[in-house]
């Protein structure tokens, strides 16, 4: 279980992130938010199985790549394929017992 950490003043474009184990929250009340919860666990996951300094340097290589791809901060951060996979299934409360190891591959571009 991921343990979450209000921490505000961290965030100012963000409500939160994942960094493991922690899942940190802008606003307390997202701790009651299972979707958001839920999203953070997938990254979580991803964290994991990329044994997390790589997911790293594989997040933001990508975030790069799509952002002078793309020439918006916004658009990249939605097209790395870590986000399209936590978007894609953060409201699927069942997907982490099911979910395929690396299943963020599914997503790249």
């Amino acid at each position: 279980m991921a343990i979450l950490i209000h921490a505000p003043i961290l965030f100012k474009k963000f409500i939160g992130c994942a960094f493991w184990p922690f899942i940190f929250v802008k606003r307390v009340g997202l701790k009651e938010d299972a979707v958001f919860i839920n999203h953070e666990r997938i990254h979580l996951r991803q964290q994991i199985e990329l044994l997390i300094i790589p997911f790293y340097l594989w997040y933001f290589t990508e975030y790069l790549i799509h952002l002078i791809h793309l020439k918006s901060r916004r658009a990249a951060y939605h097209a790395i394929s870590f986000e399209k996979e936590a978007y894609a299934k953060e409201r699927d409360f069942e997907y982490l017992k099911n979910r395929q190891f690396w299943g963020f591959l599914k997503y790249l571009n």
